[in-house]
């Protein structure tokens, strides 16, 4: 057995994919582990015989460490043999899906890693909102993983209002986004997903309380592991049952992770809505007279013609705008940081060589 090998023994079972880079210092006392749970005063995370609590060191959590550098669910970690509840190094990310914090300070607060598939989950009930969806595909996009928009509750609706949604909201999507109805409590009607739920594949499901996570998770599973809630009759929202980001492992051999109910969806500052859902509003940019159109009345504007002829929805035009809009401030409040943040670097070099020219090093 090689030293890779060693390291890599009994991790395909939760994930691990061949030929992902190692520490180059990866010393013989440590080994690899998943993090498969985040609570507030740690993880849990499994090596692929079993999993303990683990905690960060040190370093991940002084003050102003990058919070989107320490440990998250999905990452592959290294732990020390001699004491497996420290976490010290984060392999590579190959897929980052992530969110900007709730709150009014930019802070990048990371959902899930090394993913191959986002699950959308949307109930064809009062949950159903295709605005919605148009947020998680700009937030998905930049992720590196394949979204999948799985709307639930099939049994709650007669063909005909089924169809129509569907209708409405496959004419929002690009062509390549799959979308599927299901009825999450039917084994059998899970079965468009089974492509995406092979041995060794990881899927996050993402979507509103209430929209059939924690229900999806314990069909799959084929037992009931995930707590669930009765939805309010207003708005068909539910409790949050899940409380924190969970990896579970299928039957399948694929590894899926459940998380609580989003209430807010910040973008980033990274995402580019043009690749997302709004290709048809960029190239339709693209046409306008003017490079620098702001297509309001300037001549030869192509936004606002495809407005005056109906052929543009007035309503994906104000998403489009209200997204950008939300973009562009999200773009300027993470280059403020990272200018304060460098600004910080250097005023704290050069306070480091007046005191070394002081008093001289240790």
């Amino acid at each position: 057995m090689s030293q890779v090998q060693k390291f890599e023994n009994g991790l395909e079972t939760i994930g691990w994919r061949a030929g992902t880079p190692l520490p180059q210092a990866m010393q013989a006392d440590w080994r690899l582990a998943r993090v498969i749970a985040q609570h507030r005063n740690g993880y849990r995370v499994h090596d692929g015989r079993a999993e303990q609590v683990a905690r960060p060191v040190p370093r991940f959590l002084r003050r102003g460490a990058e919070p989107a550098e320490r440990p998250a669910v999905g990452d592959f970690v290294v732990i020390d043999r001699a004491d497996p509840s420290l976490i010290h190094e984060v392999l590579p990310r190959r897929t980052v899906l992530a969110r900007a914090a709730a709150g009014e300070r930019y802070q990048r607060q990371i959902i899930a890693t090394n993913i191959d598939a986002v699950f959308v989950l949307m109930g064809l009930d009062g949950d159903f909102n295709p605005r919605r969806i148009e947020r998680y595909l700009a937030l998905v996009q930049g992720s590196g993983a394949v979204p999948v928009i799985v709307l639930t509750k099939a049994d709650k609706v007669d063909d005909a209002a089924k169809y129509t949604m569907l209708g409405e909201l496959s004419a929002l999507l690009p062509g390549h986004v799959d979308v599927q109805a299901i009825n999450a409590k039917d084994a059998a009607s899970l079965a468009p997903l089974a492509g995406y739920l092979g041995h060794g594949n990881t899927v996050v499901l993402v979507g509103s309380s209430g929209a059939g996570k924690s229900t999806l998770t314990n069909t799959l599973l084929g037992r009931e592991r995930q707590s669930t809630s009765d939805v309010r009759a207003h708005d068909s929202r539910g409790r949050h049952t899940t409380t924190y980001r969970a990896l579970l492992t299928l039957p399948s051999g694929a590894c899926l992770i459940d998380t609580p109910g989003m209430r807010e969806l910040k973008l980033t500052g990274d995402e580019d809505l043009a690749a997302a859902s709004f290709e048809d509003i960029d190239a339709l940019a693209y046409n306008c007279r003017f490079a620098d159109c702001t297509h309001g009345n300037e001549p030869g504007c192509a936004v606002r013609a495809a407005l005056e002829a109906g052929t543009l929805d007035p309503a994906r035009w104000e998403s489009f705008l209200k997204l950008r809009d939300e973009l562009a401030a999200a773009s300027d409040t993470l280059a403020a940081q990272l200018e304060r943040k460098a600004n910080a670097r250097v005023a704290n070099k050069a306070l480091g060589k007046r005191v070394i020219d002081k008093y001289g090093r240790r």
